[in-house]
């Protein structure tokens, strides 16, 4: 016996023991969930409780069967219990549950594990032509997921928000932080938690993903606005040993007269790791550097990882207090670690960033030997958490166990940060993630696309992920300029790969330099990297580098208005084609180039001694050459000169975006 209700804003089925649950969740916008026995609200959900008045439902239920509409959106429910999606306005179908088998199991699979935790499976059909993008960082390569298998479990680079939106004219966030995977395959789409207590996935749509990545924004938080500081240069290399030397650094930019918005103190400048605090042996005075770096102009961004080391002086008291991460099994160590005083490896903790007092303590000793010194900008490293082995279902959290939300943990570690500068007064807040969640948007959260290969390979790879962050909902994006994992200096062909790396940088969100160029050192406190400020690889590339550093200071005006844009209604500054030409099916295919804002057309140059490359200009638009003032139609492509002084940039119809330098 199935049994549909109707309760004001949402629409019920039941049928023996599960229980399904339809709700108006923002315009145009629904919350589906579905459980053994009864809903619950005490989950992990990245959603905001809509606004009032933004929906408007309309509910029925005849003979066994539901139908709810909001706005341009109707779910229906079935008396067997399977839910259909369309647009109200011309009756398409967005997306519909499939059936695993006749019999069993149907759309739903609740696979009991004891305890009311269930692995869950979720089934959809699939769609001849449908292309998805989004569900946030992946090292794959490509832009649109479809027929791909992606896990969704944080890693160092790999970054689960699982958020998609199709050119079907829908966007789906599945609303669950727990360990799993999504199969997204030609003969249907499977959402899988390995262990959680109900389905829970939100679905909206709009005339194009403009209007889709504006209720997302509305339905998980809108990014807050980008200060002015942080849309210029960034210097960082693996890692600025002292104070004197981080300090002679950004003595030399001002030197040259280079611009200069932020120099970063990374790893092992801590006494111990969990101490959260300089080491006075080598950082003797951080206030007057503060100082001396904020007379020049600079930020100071300072490096804060989340695990804590035996050896930490806040080590014995976190335990005590069951601030750091249980474990199901085993010690309460999460990772290996080489600190500072201890000649080989020791097992460390990770705080419990689900833990609202965990966090109001990290934030405490943050402040006391940080934020009261004058920092003002954190590097949030290893935040997935980076756990080795990566078992998460070993873990324990406040928040549950750590197969059910061991992928909100990045959110909530930068919510910390967030809340403690929010109660200081503070406004303008940044912090470099390693890895994200949904939601992480609204705590300030700037994601990088982690650990990667200094390669022309993995270039290309980055256009695909920064895109694919975007279309997550993530406004604020960056790479290590160069890649992470080596670079040789002297190297020829390196030197072109930094200054194409540079090219395609300037126009992402964040302009970031990083990485641990050679020589390299093993793992430890003795480690700093090969040199990695923008002289050490010669006069003529330290002439092309800056020449894209001075065109960066030029664009950063435009840079902030998409900024303020993001910030009102969630529309990232760097995204793919298709946003703004949803209607030019090319543009859904073109993967390696992005637009910077509605102007700004960029097609970075991703292969060695590569001196042109095509480039499709997408139908609806007339577009102008940057470098060349030569003007070109749209739904066009074109074979444009790249040499190695620039990268091919068109601006959209009579846009003034002082791209070229003003006597070019």
């Amino acid at each position: 016996m199935t049994l549909i209700s109707v309760d004001g804003q949402s629409l019920e089925w039941r049928s023996h023991h599960e229980v399904l649950r339809i709700e108006a969740w923002g315009p145009d916008s629904l919350r589906v969930r579905a459980a053994q026995h009864a809903l619950r609200d005490d989950t992990y959900s990245a959603l905001l409780a809509p606004a009032a008045g933004s929906a408007h439902a309309h509910v029925t239920e005849d003979t066994g069967t539901g139908e709810l509409v909001n706005g341009d959106i109707r779910a229906s429910v079935t008396a067997e219990g399977m839910v259909r999606f369309e647009r109200v306005s011309d009756g398409v179908e967005l997306l519909a549950e499939q059936r695993a088998h006749f019999w069993w199991p149907g759309p739903r699979l609740f696979l009991s594990q004891g305890n009311g935790y269930h692995q869950l499976e979720q089934r959809f059909s699939a769609y001849q032509g449908e292309r998805l993008v989004g569900l946030g960082q992946r090292t794959h390569g490509r832009l649109d997921q479809k027929g791909l298998v992606l896990d969704l479990q944080q890693r160092n680079a790999e970054v689960s928000v699982p958020f998609m939106v199709s050119n079907r004219g829908y966007g789906l966030l599945w609303n669950n932080p727990a360990v799993g995977r999504v199969e997204l395959a030609d003969n249907g789409t499977r959402w899988v938690a390995q262990s959680a207590r109900q389905i829970d996935y939100w679905i909206t749509t709009a005339a194009d993903p403009t209007g889709i990545l504006a209720n997302y924004a509305d339905a998980t938080g809108h990014a807050p606005m980008l200060p002015e500081w942080a849309s210029g240069f960034w210097q960082s290399k693996l890692r600025y040993r002292t104070q004197e030397e981080l300090l002679e650094v950004a003595r030399e930019y001002q030197r040259r007269g280079l611009p200069l918005s932020v120099i970063v103190a990374d790893f092992f400048h801590w006494t111990h790791l969990g101490d959260w605090k300089f080491d006075p042996a080598e950082w003797p005075d951080p206030a007057a550097m503060v100082r001396e770096l904020t007379d020049m102009g600079v930020k100071l961004m300072v490096s804060i990882w989340p695990s804590v080391s035996p050896l930490s002086e806040n080590h014995a008291d976190m335990q005590q207090r069951g601030l750091l991460l249980g474990t199901e099994q085993g010690l309460p160590f999460h990772a290996p670690w080489d600190d500072k005083g201890f000649e080989t490896e020791m097992p460390v903790a990770f705080y419990d960033a689900t833990n609202p007092q965990a966090r109001a303590y990290v934030w405490d000793v943050v402040k006391r030997n940080y934020y009261d010194l004058g920092v003002r900008v954190w590097w949030l490293d290893a935040c997935e958490p980076e756990i080795r082995p990566g078992h998460p279902a070993n873990l324990s959290f406040h928040a549950g166990p750590g197969a059910e939300v061991f992928n909100a943990y990045p959110a909530e570690h930068a919510r910390g940060f967030y809340e403690g500068m929010h109660a200081e007064g503070e406004e303008e807040i940044v912090s470099l993630c390693r890895s994200a969640w949904a939601g992480s948007q609204r705590w300030g959260a700037a994601l990088w696309s982690g650990d990667i290969a200094a390669t022309f390979e993995s270039l290309a790879a980055q256009v695909r992920a920064g895109l694919n962050v975007a279309m997550s909902g993530i406004p604020w994006w960056t790479t290590d300029i160069g890649g992470f994992h080596g670079g040789d200096p002297e190297d020829p062909e390196y030197r072109e790969l930094l200054v194409r790396w540079f090219q395609y940088a300037a126009f992402c969100p964040l302009f970031r330099l990083h990485g641990d160029r050679d020589p390299r050192m093993p793992l430890g406190p003795a480690m700093t990297g090969g040199p990695n400020e923008v002289w050490s690889y010669g006069e003529e590339t330290l002439e092309l580098i800056t020449h894209v550093l001075h065109l960066r200071e030029r664009i950063r005006p435009y840079v902030m208005e998409q900024m303020r844009t993001a910030h009102q209604s969630g529309l990232p500054p760097m995204r793919p084609l298709l946003t703004d030409f949803a209607a030019d099916s090319r543009a859904w295919e073109i993967d390696d180039q992005f637009l910077l804002g509605p102007d700004v057309l960029v097609a970075p140059v991703l292969a060695l001694g590569a001196r042109e490359r095509e480039v499709y200009l997408p139908e609806g638009a007339e577009w102008v050459d940057a470098w060349t003032g030569e003007s070109y139609p749209g739904g066009t492509e074109t074979v444009a000169k790249a040499p190695l002084s620039h990268i091919p940039v068109y601006l959209c119809g009579a846009a003034d975006v002082p791209v070229a330098p003003p006597e070019q």
